[in-house]
């Protein structure tokens, strides 16, 4: 019986842990538009949560960086 308990915790940790590679892109793409937009647009500074570690992450922030250029400059 405490093994299973122990098994099923271990389980449900290492789950926990693991990361969605869509979500990290997605972060990534909404943080990196958000800074092209901004940036391009002279709005404001911007914050984000930068974890440029993660790949997926990177990804998307350089993606939407463009992204939020390209979409700023149409608005002009």
């Amino acid at each position: 019986m405490i093994k299973r308990v122990v098994g099923a915790i271990l389980l449900v940790g290492c789950l926990a842990a693991c990361d969605d590679p869509d979500e990290k892109y997605d972060e990534g793409y909404g943080d990196g538009y958000a800074v092209g937009y901004n940036t391009t647009c002279e709005i404001r500074a911007t914050d984000i949560y930068g974890y440029f570690d993660n790949e997926h992450y990177a990804r998307g922030y350089a993606r939407g960086v463009t992204d939020g250029i390209i979409a700023c400059n149409r608005t002009r």
